[in-house]
């Protein structure tokens, strides 16, 4: 097959959930695939170590899409043209978004709808875009890749999508995250928590992450153990941060509150497995691979029962109302307190693990396109 691909999230050092889901299926797809030619669409100049192989050619697409108005002429025209010269079998798009004006069928993977239960945490301009046009993407895709059965489910009941014309994909860790040495544990917590133990959170300075009452949360378990514990913010800052800014500064321990930004992979690695726990409790998920990732790395977790974490999860982590700061507080506490709690949850999210493979996921993405050529082929 001719396979064109939205690549533009494959950004060297920035790859978050989407990047990552693309560059670790892709990569796989392209190994396995010999067969298959791989037509790479990028929106700005890539780096070599995105083309995985001698059956990828990439082609840069002006203007760089990060804006609505330049995501429609992105996808609009540039793509557009650009399938339209190649013919490709198949189109296929890791970020939510698709063209409408091409013949060739399109595969495209839906991570979640949270702009539709959430659209007061987006932009203005970014928002009318996606409710716009993402039931339109559902509609003109010959088949829809969802990262979660929450988010195949969301789109039946959202978009109304036939459950059939939809392949759930989950998403994993990379291999590198592994649990950490205690001599590795003890550098670690010497290097970022100035030698004292800590909570993680990982992720995007974002509303729908829920910083506000894990900040909340985590002052009230401070002033309820008057413990040395840290808690440690590793992430970048995302669109309108701005209450989270403001929750920070009224913080009693701000002082036990330390801002990493983005740290390396490896740094990552060693947070989580010197951590006491990654306490992750967004409002909205399609999946949540700071879950997998903290349990790849024996770290155990603290995440939300609503939408796909307790999926993801599964029987390894603390479920918490993320609404509720005393419930949030309260798994803290007892994750301080009980060291043998610890172990049991790290023990039950390395079970956990089994259920997520970057090999299987790239081979059902890989099934899913080829059931979508199938599918085009088919007379009406």
């Amino acid at each position: 097959m001719k396979i064109a691909v939205n690549t533009r999230f494959l950004l060297a050092g920035r790859l978050e959930g989407i990047g990552k889901f693309t560059f670790e299926t892709l990569r796989r797809m392209v190994a396995n695939h010999p067969e298959h030619e791989f037509y790479f669409f990028f929106d700005r100049p890539f780096d070599k170590q995105f083309i995985f192989g001698p059956n990828v050619k990439p082609i840069v697409l002006s203007p760089p899409a990060r804006h609505p108005f330049l995501f429609y002429i992105w996808f609009e025209w540039s793509v557009s043209r650009a399938l339209k010269k190649i013919k490709p079998d198949v189109f296929l798009s890791t970020d939510g978004l698709t063209t409408l004006c091409t013949k060739v069928p399109r595969v495209t993977v839906m991570h979640d709808l949270a702009f539709e239960h959430y659209p007061q945490d987006l932009g203005f301009i970014v928002r009318k875009y996606l409710q716009h046009y993402t039931p339109k993407f559902a509609k003109a895709s010959e088949r829809i890749v969802a990262v979660s059965e929450f988010t195949k489910q969301d789109l039946v009941k959202t978009y109304g999508v036939p459950a059939r014309k939809i392949d759930v994909v989950y998403n994993d860790a990379s291999d590198n995250f592994q649990p950490a040495t205690e001599e590795e544990q003890k550098t670690t917590k010497q290097k970022f928590s100035h030698g004292k133990p800590f909570f993680i959170f990982v992720g995007a300075l974002h509303p729908r992450k829920n910083l506000v009452n894990l900040y909340k949360a985590f002052d009230k378990f401070k002033r309820q153990s008057r413990c040395e514990a840290k808690l440690l913010i590793v992430g970048r800052k995302a669109w309108k941060a701005g209450e989270i800014s403001d929750t920070f500064k009224q913080l009693e321990f701000q002082e036990d509150v330390i801002c990493t930004g983005r740290v390396s992979d490896e740094d990552l690695r060693l947070l989580y497995g010197s951590a006491l726990a990654n306490v992750y409790v967004p409002t909205l998920e399609g999946f949540g691979i700071p879950i997998v990732e903290a349990q790849k790395c024996a770290c155990p977790v603290i995440t939300s029962n609503v939408s796909s974490m307790p999926e993801v999860a599964g029987d390894a982590a603390l479920l918490v109302d993320p609404f509720n700061i005393n419930e949030i507080a309260g798994a803290m506490q007892d994750i301080w307190k009980d060291h043998g709690l610890r172990i049991s949850l790290a023990y039950l999210g390395r079970k956990n693990l089994q259920r997520f493979s970057w090999d299987k996921s790239a081979e059902k993405l890989s099934e899913s396109l080829s059931k979508a050529v199938q599918s085009a082929s088919k007379p009406n």
